[in-house]
């Protein structure tokens, strides 16, 4: 039975989430631990590892829609959970390493400088109009709105796809310009 009050009773904590996480990456990602006294060194190990986070979590979006597609409710629900809390890991991830390290600049030159800058724009433009998506389809599967999750599904799971595997294009091309 469908349940919009559950919808409802969660739409405050959307938009609260959907502002405050962009917002804080935002601060956090210029802040330096070490310019407040705190000694840490640099977690320079982090990118490939946030990096797989995002492939795994391409895959795991796939097999998640495969699965619903088959009738396999229950397997689609854990894994639209694992891919959010893949996606919640790798945001930890990033900021730390962000937060310890230097950002790294892109090094190409001539067109594929270009093409970078656009997948990479397009990447964290994306990524942030994702998250409502993403916690809207949830609450909608979570309130048995299936009709009205499906509709919302086919927009927010092509966009998060492609922002888990423009992270991943996204440090392939950056990744020879580490230091």
């Amino acid at each position: 039975m469908e349940d919009q009050s559950l919808e409802k009773k969660f739409s405050k904590f959307i938009v609260a989430v959907s502002i405050v996480i962009p917002l804080v990456v935002a601060i956090l990602f210029g802040v330096k631990l070490k310019d407040l006294g705190i000694h840490v060194e640099p977690l320079s190990f982090l990118p490939p590892i946030y990096a797989a986070t995002n492939g795994l979590t391409a895959v795991v979006l796939v097999w998640a829609v495969l699965a619903i597609k088959k009738g396999k409710r229950k397997l689609h629900e854990c894994l639209m959970t694992f891919a959010i809390a893949l996606s919640v890991a790798f945001l930890v991830m990033y900021v730390a390493y962000h937060m310890t390290s230097e950002s790294t600049k892109f090094g190409g030159e001539g067109i594929i400088r270009y093409v970078y800058f656009f997948i990479l724009i397009t990447h964290i433009l994306l990524s942030v109009a994702i998250i409502p998506l993403v916690l809207i389809s949830y609450v909608r599967a979570l309130s048995k709105s299936f009709d009205r999750h499906k509709k919302i599904a086919k927009i927010t799971f092509p966009l998060w796809l492609y922002v888990a595997v423009t992270g991943v294009v996204v440090y392939l091309m950056i990744s020879p310009y580490y230091v």
